[in-house]
C-alpha cells in the first residue's frame, strides 16, 4: 500500500512538472501531443512507402526534429512582435516570389525553387503563413465585419502572391494560400451577401480561368471526370490510388505488405499519394485513426483561436487551424478521385521538409498567440 502511494505521488509530481515545463515554454500540451502522435504515425507509414530508400526516412526524421524545434522557438515570440512583423514578412515573400519568376530553379517542369547554395527552398511556402498574417494585421486595425473596401484590399493582398505562385506553375499551393487568406476574411464576419456574391463571381470566372490553365492542368480536371479515358496517362495516378485504397478493405493488407505500393504501381507513394498507402496497408481503420488525429488537431487549434485576446490573434490562429483542415481534405479528395490532382502533400505524413517545417511554424505561431491571451478570473 505504501509503495503504491509512493508510486502515485511520483506520477503526480512528474505530471505536474511536465505541465509546468509546457507552461514555461508557452506550449499547449494537448495540441503538441497530437502533432507528435500524427508525425510518428507518418514516420511509421513512410518507412513502408519509402521501400529500400532508407535515406529518405532518415531525412524526414531529421526534418521533423527541425520542425518541432522551430515550433518551440516560435511559441516564445510575443504576439505583438508577430503582428508588427506581418507586413515585412508579406513583402519579403512577394519579393522572393518575383525573384523565383525570373531566376528560380526549374524542377519537374516548374520554376518554384530558390537555390542559395546551402539551402534550396520554395518561397511559396512562406506565403502560407505570410498571407494570413498580413490579412489579420490589416483587419485588426479596422472595424468588423469588414466593409466592401476592406474586402477589396484583402482580395488584393491575397491575389498578388496567388497569381505569382500559379504562374510557376503550382496550382495546389496557390489554392492553399488563397484559402488561408479567405478564411481570415470569413472569420472576420464576412457578410453572407458578399460571400454568396463571391461564389457567383468565381463561378462566372470559370470559363476565363480555364483559358489561363496549362494544358496538363486542364487534362487533370478532365481526367477527374473520367479517369479511364487515359488509364495509362493522366488517369494512371487516380486509378492506382483507388485500387490501393479499395484493396485494403477494413483491416488492410498489413504494414509493408501493400502490393500497389511495394511493387511500385502506385506513383508518388511517399509524397502526394501516401494516403493510398495507408488505405492499402492499414485499411479503413488506419485511415480513420489518421482522420481522428487530424480532427483533434483542427478542433483543438480552433478552440485555442477562440480564446485569443484580440482580433489579430483570433483571425490568424483560426486561419492556421482551418487551413490545416483544408490541406488534409484536398489531399484525401485528390487521392480518392474526388478532386483534381494538384500536388498537395498529406500534412505531417508525406515526405517533404519545406511543407512540414511550414506547418510546424504555423502551429508554433498559434501556440504563441494562445499563450499571450488575457486570463479572465
Amino acid at each position: 500500500m505504501i509503495y503504491g502511494e509512493l508510486g502515485d505521488s511520483r506520477t503526480r509530481r512528474t505530471v505536474t512538472g511536465m505541465a509546468r515545463l509546457l507552461r514555461a515554454l508557452r506550449l499547449d500540451g494537448m495540441l503538441l501531443s497530437a502533432l507528435v502522435a500524427v508525425s510518428l504515425f507518418g514516420l511509421f507509414v513512410l518507412y513502408s512507402a519509402a521501400g529500400d530508400n532508407t535515406a529518405l526516412w532518415f531525412s524526414q526524421f531529421a526534418r521533423i526534429g527541425i520542425g518541432f524545434t522551430l515550433l518551440i522557438l516560435l511559441a516564445q515570440v510575443p504576439d505583438h512582435f508577430l503582428r508588427m512583423l506581418s507586413p515585412a514578412a508579406y513583402l519579403v515573400g512577394l519579393i522572393l516570389l518575383v525573384i523565383v519568376a525570373f531566376a528560380g530553379d526549374i524542377g519537374k517542369g516548374a520554376q518554384r525553387w530558390l537555390d542559395l547554395g546551402i539551402i534550396r527552398f520554395q518561397p511559396s511556402e512562406i506565403m502560407k503563413l505570410a498571407v494570413p498574417m498580413m490579412c489579420a494585421w490589416y483587419m485588426h486595425q479596422r472595424p468588423l465585419p469588414p466593409s466592401f473596401k476592406d474586402i477589396a484590399v484583402i482580395f488584393l493582398i491575397v491575389i498578388l502572391p496567388v497569381a505569382l505562385i500559379a504562374e510557376q506553375p503550382d496550382l495546389g499551393t496557390a489554392l492553399l494560400v488563397a484559402a488561408s487568406g479567405m478564411i481570415v476574411l470569413v472569420m472576420g464576419g464576412l457578410s453572407p451577401v458578399y460571400l454568396l456574391g463571391g461564389v457567383a463571381v468565381m463561378g462566372a470566372a470559370v470559363p476565363v480561368a480555364w483559358h489561363f490553365l496549362h494544358d496538363y492542368q486542364r487534362q487533370r480536371i478532365l481526367t477527374l471526370l473520367d479517369p479511364q479515358s487515359d488509364a495509362l496517362g493522366a488517369g494512371y495516378h487516380i486509378i492506382q490510388s483507388q485500387i490501393a485504397i479499395g484493396s485494403g478493405g477494413v483491416f488492410g493488407k498489413g504494414w509493408m505488405n501493400g502490393s500497389q505500393a511495394q511493387l511500385e504501381f502506385l506513383p508518388e507513394r511517399s509524397t502526394d499519394f501516401i494516403f493510398a498507402v495507408i488505405g492499402e496497408e492499414l485499411g479503413l481503420l488506419g485511415l480513420i485513426a489518421l482522420l481522428v488525429g487530424y480532427l483533434f488537431i483542427v478542433g483543438r487549434g480552433t478552440y485555442m483561436a477562440l480564446q485569443c485576446r484580440d482580433a489579430f490573434a483570433r483571425l490568424l490562429a483560426g486561419s492556421i487551424a482551418l487551413t490545416f483542415f483544408v490541406y488534409a481534405c484536398v489531399n484525401a479528395g485528390m487521392v480518392m478521385g474526388l478532386l483534381p490532382v494538384v500536388g498537395v502533400p498529406l500534412p505531417l505524413v508525406s515526405y517533404g521538409g519545406t511543407s512540414f517545417v511550414t506547418l510546424m511554424a504555423g502551429f508554433g505561431i498559434l501556440m504563441s498567440l494562445h499563450s499571450s491571451r488575457k486570463l479572465v478570473g
